[in-house]
């Protein structure tokens, strides 16, 4: 099985970076990436279900793998919304694809956001994972902006071993993940 540019980085890099840095004993303390998850939802699937499957086409052609169809768990009769209806979808991404997914977040899609300075710190959870939130699908290369219908955001969540935000942010750093602050 091949690896990608960014595994085989953390593998002779990242990991000895770390060691070093945090003065880890054990090579298993070493944090890792875990899992990246990909999440989209829109309101416009109450008027119209078809949209979701648009949108799971666009997440597979972006993430390379099928997402899984999200349904509410509640009726929220102020949205006009019943419990089990499709709401959006969702991909959680692990080993080699989640690695070649976060290389085409750092070096092709952040890079043609507009007016983009870098990602903030804040955004840890505390307990060494990160999320942010994307506005625009079309920042990824595999999205045709003629054949989308509307713009849509998307969470991502890159979950690590980390024990805290500092060996959290250290790993994303050597990953060459922007950070501003």
């Amino acid at each position: 099985m091949t690896s990608s540019r960014l595994e085989t980085h953390y593998k002779h890099f990242s990991r000895k970076e770390l060691k070093d840095r945090f003065s880890f004993k054990n090579d298993m303390q070493i944090p890792k990436l875990k899992k990246i998850s990909v999440n989209v939802s829109t309101r416009d699937a109450i008027v119209d279900p078809k949209i979701i499957d648009k949108i799971c086409h666009e997440i597979m052609a972006i993430t390379g793998q099928k997402p899984v169809i999200t349904k509410a768990k509640k009726s929220i009769a102020a949205f006009k919304l019943r419990k089990g209806m499709s709401i959006g979808c969702k991909v959680t991404l692990r080993r080699t694809v989640m690695y070649e997914f976060l290389d085409r977040l750092i070096n092709i899609a952040l890079p043609r956001v507009r007016d983009f300075k870098g990602l903030s710190t804040r955004q840890f959870d505390g307990k060494g994972n990160f999320s942010l939130g994307i506005k625009e699908q079309i920042i990824f290369p595999e999205i045709d902006y003629n054949n989308i219908s509307k713009i849509r955001g998307m969470n991502v969540v890159i979950v690590t071993s980390a024990r805290n935000d500092e060996e959290s942010k250290f790993l994303l750093k050597t990953f060459n993940l922007p950070f501003y602050n």
